[in-house]
């Protein structure tokens, strides 16, 4: 059941440089990909970090100022950590202004349970398996045909480098993508949005952060030694990130080793102009 809300946040006072950044780059791909339509009804999936805050934050902005009318409702899913405490969350949440709903599932046992029987396995995949059943079955009671996730910049990158190095494929993440049932279509606003800037953005607006006893707890995860190595090339190439997002809109398929993918392009190549 929705939760009432007070009057919204008047956020479009806030001027901060970082967010106006933010938004701009959000909408830039909202536009591209076509990700908010008139009458859409949007499930905001908010985790209690910096990304999913600032998605909410930047999605119910952009909203007051569309040219299309949409509807969000913030969802937060209670995973039955141990000494969790969702007040700030709620209490946040109750002064923003957006509807939401707080829900509890105990996804938490399954995971540890799941991990103690395969020792050394990443939480994450489970965990995010998880969740996902749970907010589609939210988003299907709660009326919504879209469900928006915080992934940003960074995310897509070091997924691209975790299944080049590690699984021998050419993989990142879409900016959207259909659920196999087709019931949703599931959206990232911030794919183009760095993480350092949510950062940023996140300690201007005093977002209330819940802890996670899952993600970021096991510390020799490969994801992790990713993120060290693009943080790497940072210091040597200060646009890497930039660039290689660039590479991501910018593929040649005709020069890969995929001859499924080289047919599939031949077959629509005399619609595009060429590239060498």
């Amino acid at each position: 059941m929705l939760e009432p809300t007070s009057s919204p946040t008047p956020v479009e006072s806030h001027s901060d440089s970082t967010g106006l950044r933010l938004s701009r780059t959000m909408l830039r791909t909202v536009g591209d990909w076509n990700l908010i339509r008139e009458r859409d009804r949007i499930l905001v999936a908010i985790c209690g970090g910096k990304d999913s805050y600032t998605l909410l934050d930047l999605l119910w902005r952009a909203r007051r100022k569309a040219p299309v009318t949409f509807e969000l409702v913030a969802y937060h899913l209670d995973q039955g950590q141990p000494g969790y405490d969702g007040g700030p969350l709620r209490a946040w949440l109750e002064s923003f202004g957006a509807p939401f709903e707080i829900a509890r599932e105990d996804t938490y046992s399954a995971v540890i349970e799941d991990s103690e029987k395969n020792p050394g396995k990443a939480y994450c995949r489970l965990c995010s398996r998880l969740r996902r059943g749970v907010l589609y079955t939210a988003a299907e009671r709660l009326g919504c045909n879209k469900i928006a996730l915080g992934h940003h910049r960074d995310d897509a990158l070091e997924t691209l480098l975790l299944n080049l190095f590690y699984s021998g494929r050419l993989q990142a993440m879409p900016a959207t993508y259909t659920t196999n049932d087709g019931r949703f279509e599931v959206i990232r606003p911030l794919i183009e949005c760095g993480e350092a800037e949510i950062a940023r953005h996140a300690r201007q607006r005093e977002f209330p952060i819940l802890p996670c006893n899952l993600c970021g707890s096991q510390s020799d995860l490969k994801r992790v030694e990713v993120k060290r190595l693009l943080a790497e090339l940072e210091q040597r190439i200060p646009d890497v990130r930039r660039v290689m997002t660039a590479a991501l809109k910018n593929v040649r398929p005709s020069h890969l080793l995929d001859a499924e993918v080289a047919e599939a392009w031949l077959g629509q190549a005399a619609n595009y102009p060429a590239r060498r």
